[in-house]
This record gives structure tokens, C-alpha cells and sequence, in this order.
């Protein structure tokens, strides 16, 4: 669908300037001036590229909706939910763990942001890649990664997808091309500009396309991000080379303790898009069946060689910032604003509602995901750590992990090498 077809949604404000908060932002206007078109060459590019805010369903689902029809059959909705539920139960399971000495460092929960993950990444094939952030785990979950791998990895076990060496962090996983979670925020934007990239250049150089086009990136980020030079460094250079990406900010409202209505002057990020040319849309994050939607729309931009979208999608955590945060920034009708809007009761909501499944079958769906996750926490206790031997591995270029002297030999084959130092 092209990119005009986001006109299709309303222009409303973002939730949260409905819903009150520090400083609530304009209402933004039809025919902004971030989408109205200059003169010259450019005006045919900037009328199509425009900001819109959407609070309906897309296209021909808002006449569905509009009529009483389901906008999801019943096997996506099943799929859409137990994905949602492995994320909610497995993020639940990692608190407890945590808490009990099963994990260390800094652990990020997802809680609450589960419509975004699921809508984005349950829409990708397998050669579709993803990049996240530091709250990464529900992000691997909907790609693909087995949930006995992650909760290894977040126990430091040799059986993780990173072999315990990348944490609650750093998950990352070639098969299924998630392509890592990064802890500083915006440094996985240029790896997944890159991926997207490299993605254009097997279809249209090295001639590997696929039969359904381009293999499209997923860049996760947050609010926060959206004041770091990378972000707007990366929109340029997707814009400017038509990149099969989409731009995803997972705007929860709050950058750590910093609220983001205090620390950004135009509050709006989706509205940044069109500054570059490309198409920026909201959307309410909390509602799994819109985001699924508009990230339809920007995949298939993104396939059909259309060039990036950004997509802000308001949400909001139900947990502090990581489990060492004791959350008493946010003020408690915030929280419970939020609460009351949990995006997986909505959908059960809707799944009944329109008889798509029954309350039986959503509770069976349930009980597999407690079994998945309670045989993941048995698998990952029950893992071995990682050996000494893999302490050095990944650091240097050569395979044994100790570098290469001048000579062309091993320097741990120097009988010096280890001279005055402790034994590895």
C-alpha cells in the first residue's frame, strides 16, 4: 500500500495528550506544515510523505469494524495471543528470578508493551531481521527464539542463544536474524540502517531476491532515543536510499526517570518522518489489532522497495525502568490509567467478543505458555556455564582467541605470554 494510504487514519492527538499528563502537546493539524509540500521537483515526494496520527483501523478494516466483522480471523488472533501471553508470563518469571539471585546485571521487563512487539514482528518472514534494545527479551520471544534460549542466556548458561555472554541485554540470534539487543540507546539504529542495506543490495545488486521482495528491518528504539544524532542520521540515509526498514519507537512516555513531554520540544516523534520524506504515523501502541495494521502498511512499503516509514507507537511500561528501579517517579493515576488499558485484556476481550475462540481455549492457551515457561526456568537452572575456555573467544580475529604477533605465531604460544600475569 502506498505511502498516501496512512491518510486513510484519523488526525488525532496521542493518547497522552488525551489522557493528561506534565504538558500536553498540540493537536496536530490536517495539512501540517511538516507535510505540506515545498515547490519545484519536491512537491510531488513531500505530498504523499505526510504525518498522521491513527486512532482507527486502516483501509477496509475500518469498514469492517464499522460493520461488526472480526479485523483478524481466528488463527491470527490465537497466534497474536499466545505470542502476547509467552511475553507477558516470561517477563513475570524473570522478575522472580531475578529476585532470587537466578540473574544479575540490569534486567529490563516488557511488561505493557507486549501490542507492539506482537503486531510488529509476528507480521515478518524468516529472513527479516530485527534490532532492539536493551528490553529485548519479548522482542526475541516474538521472532522466533525459543524460550528455553533466552531464559538461559538471562541466567548466563552456555545453552543461551549468546552462550551466556550477552545477558538480559545483548540477545542476538543468526537463525533467526535478530540482530542483537543494544544497550546504549540509538547505537542499534545504524546496524539495522546496515542490514537494511545489505538487504537492497542482494535484491538489486547480487540479484537474491526473493519472490515476495525486499527482506525488510525492524529497528526498535524508544522515546528517548529520538533526540540522539543516530536517529536522524539513519532517517536520512533510509530516505535517501529507499531502504527496506521500518523505524519503530516504542514511546512508553518516560526515558528511564525523565518524563518525555519535559524532555523533547516537539513532542509528537512521529511528525519528525516527514522532515526526511517519509511517511510518519501514530498510533496507540495498546492495542495490538492497530498496530498490526499501520505496521502492515509500512512492511509492505518496505518490501515493495517504497523506502522506510516511521512509527511511533504510544505504549507504556507497567514496571520501573529495569527491576532496580523502584518506580516512584510516575505518579499512581498515570499507572493506573495505563493498567486499566492492558493490551492482552483488550485483545481477550475482542477474541470473545466477536467469538473468535472461547474462554476454554484462551485458558488452554495459557497453560501451554506456564509449561513453556516453567521448562525454560528448568532448563536454564539445570544448564551448564559457559567454560573458562570460552572467557577470550569473539575478542580477537583469530580462532584461538589470543591474537597473532608479528612473527605469524600464536602469542599464547610464546612461553612468556602468560609471564607475570594471572593464568587464563
Amino acid at each position: 500500500m502506498a505511502a498516501a494510504s496512512f491518510t486513510a487514519a484519523k488526525f488525532l492527538a496521542p493518547v497522552a495528550a488525551r489522557s493528561g499528563g506534565d504538558r500536553a502537546p498540540p493537536l496536530p493539524a490536517i495539512g501540517a506544515a511538516s507535510a505540506r509540500p515545498r515547490r519545484g521537483a519536491q512537491q510531488t515526494r513531500l505530498r504523499t510523505a505526510l504525518a498522521v496520527s491513527s486512532d482507527v483501523l486502516a483501509g477496509n478494516k475500518a469498514a469492517q469494524a464499522a460493520a461488526g466483522e472480526p479485523v483478524v480471523t481466528r488463527e491470527e488472533a490465537l497466534e497474536v495471543y499466545e505470542d502476547m501471553v509467552l511475553g507477558r508470563v516470561f517477563e513475570d518469571m524473570c522478575a522472580q528470578m531475578y529476585y532470587r539471585g537466578k540473574m544479575f546485571g540490569f534486567v529490563h521487563l516488557y511488561n505493557g508493551q507486549e501490542a507492539v512487539s506482537t503486531g510488529f514482528i509476528k507480521l515478518l518472514n524468516q529472513a527479516d531481521c530485527v534490532v532492539s534494545t536493551y528490553r529485548d527479551h519479548v522482542h526475541a520471544l516474538s521472532k522466533g527464539v525459543p524460550a528455553r534460549s533466552v531464559m538461559a542466556e538471562l541466567f548466563g548458561k552456555a545453552t543461551g542463544c549468546c552462550r551466556g555472554q550477552g545477558g538480559s541485554m545483548h540477545m542476538f540470534s543468526a537463525p533467526h536474524n535478530l540482530l542483537g539487543g543494544f544497550a546504549f540507546i540509538g547505537e542499534g539504529i545504524p546496524v539495522a540502517t546496515g542490514a537494511a542495506f545489505a538487504a537492497k543490495y542482494r535484491h538489486e545488486v547480487l540479484k537474491q531476491s526473493s519472490p515476495d521482495g525486499l527482506d525488510v528491518t525492524l529497528a526498535f528504539f524508544g522515546d528517548g532515543t529520538c533526540n540522539n544524532g543516530q536517529f536522524f542520521e539513519c532517517l536520512n540515509m533510509a530516505q535517501l536510499w529507499k531502504l527496506p526498514i521500518v523505524f519503530v519507537v516504542e514511546n512508553n512516555l518516560w526515558a528511564i526517570g525523565m518524563s518525555h513531554l519535559r524532555a523533547t520540544s516537539d513532542p509528537e516523534i512521529y511528525k519528525k518522518g516527514p522532515a526526511f520524506g517519509m511517511p510518519g504515523v501514530h498510533v496507540d501502541g495498546m492495542d495490538v489489532l492497530k498496530v498490526r495494521e499501520v505496521a502492515k502498511e509500512a512492511i509492505e512499503r518496505a518490501r515493495r522497495g517504497e523506502g522506510p516509514t516511521l512509527v511511533e507507537c504510544e505504549t507504556y511500561r507497567f514496571r520501573g525502568h529495569s527491576l532496580a528501579d523502584p518506580d516512584e517517579l510516575r505518579k499512581p493515576d498515570e499507572k493506573s490509567h495505563y493498567a486499566a488499558r492492558d493490551p492482552i485484556t483488550a485483545l481477550k476481550k475482542y477474541i470473545i467478543e466477536y467469538n473468535l475462540a472461547t474462554e476454554s481455549e484462551l485458558k488452554s492457551i495459557e497453560k501451554k505458555i506456564d509449561d513453556i515457561v516453567e521448562e525454560a526456568v528448568e532448563f536454564a537452572d539445570a544448564s551448564p556455564h559457559p567454560p573458562r575456555s570460552q572467557l577470550l573467544e569473539n575478542v580477537f580475529a583469530d580462532p584461538k582467541g589470543f591474537g597473532i604477533g608479528p612473527d605469524g605465531k600464536y602469542r599464547c604460544e610464546d612461553p612468556k605470554f602468560t609471564q607475570g600475569t594471572a593464568q587464563v
